[in-house]
């Protein structure tokens, strides 16, 4: 997978969605009762949503903001309560429609959730581009080609989350093939801190003059994730 481009791996990922994949991630992000291994997901999900929500501004009124793979949209709801106007959008059709469901009336006006894709320039420029578990199904070159193409659209910053190359997460990967089905998430793409750091520092990103900051591990028993800030210095 680590010659994968984006549009290559996006396609893949479409058809997991649109085929398998949008009932269980609807339950996942609500509350109905899962295995004990999705809770663990799901708790972590909890977490990693929590940072987001820590390291951007408490007050974002006037901003505009791209929840970029925005799932069922429990993110972008509690960005655009802050005051900024969300453009969520998500792979996935049927994501998009339970977002739209789901909305609180009081912020139906402040998000525009589309179904399609994240990458697309014709989305236009962002204060903040989040992007919480949406680059974890991409290898390093494909999260590349992303910051690349979002480096000249986005005015503060940008926050997303990948998978760390752990030894941890490797051996989850192996030992989740024995998991039933109903238990098992699209592949994930690890990658190691370092290299993403150093690919970053060689790429076009900086052009434009985003720098790393932050980054954060989010880990519970089956769920690990590390968020990585780029602010514009």
């Amino acid at each position: 997978m680590a010659d994968t481009n984006y549009d290559t791996r996006r396609g893949e990922l479409k058809t997991y969605f649109d085929r398998t994949a949008a009932d269980k991630w609807v339950a996942l992000t609500s509350n109905t009762p899962v295995s004990r291994i999705r809770e663990t997901v799901r708790a972590g999900r909890e977490a990693t949503r929590s940072t987001f929500l820590e390291w951007l501004p408490h007050d974002l009124t006037g901003m505009r903001i791209l929840d970029a793979g925005c799932g069922t949209g429990m993110l972008a709801a509690e960005i655009s309560a802050r005051g900024a106007h969300v453009v969520a959008i998500d792979i996935s059709p049927a994501l998009i429609e339970e977002a739209k469901r789901r909305l609180p009336t009081d912020l139906r006006a402040h998000i525009d959730f589309r179904a399609g894709d994240m990458s697309d320039s014709d989305l236009g420029t962002f204060d903040y581009i989040v992007a919480m578990d949406s680059f974890i199904h991409y290898p390093l070159s494909a999260i590349i080609e992303l910051l690349e193409g979002y480096a000249p659209r986005v005015k503060r910053g940008l926050i997303f989350t990948f998978a760390p190359r752990t030894p941890a997460l490797a051996a989850m990967k192996t030992i989740g093939k024995l998991f039933p089905k109903n238990d098992r998430s699209p592949a994930i793409e690890p990658v190691a801190e370092d290299r993403l750091a150093a690919a970053i520092e060689a790429s076009h990103v900086k052009n434009y003059g985003l720098r790393a900051a932050r980054t954060r591990r989010i880990s519970t028993a089956f769920y690990k994730t590390q968020l990585m800030e780029l602010v514009n210095a």
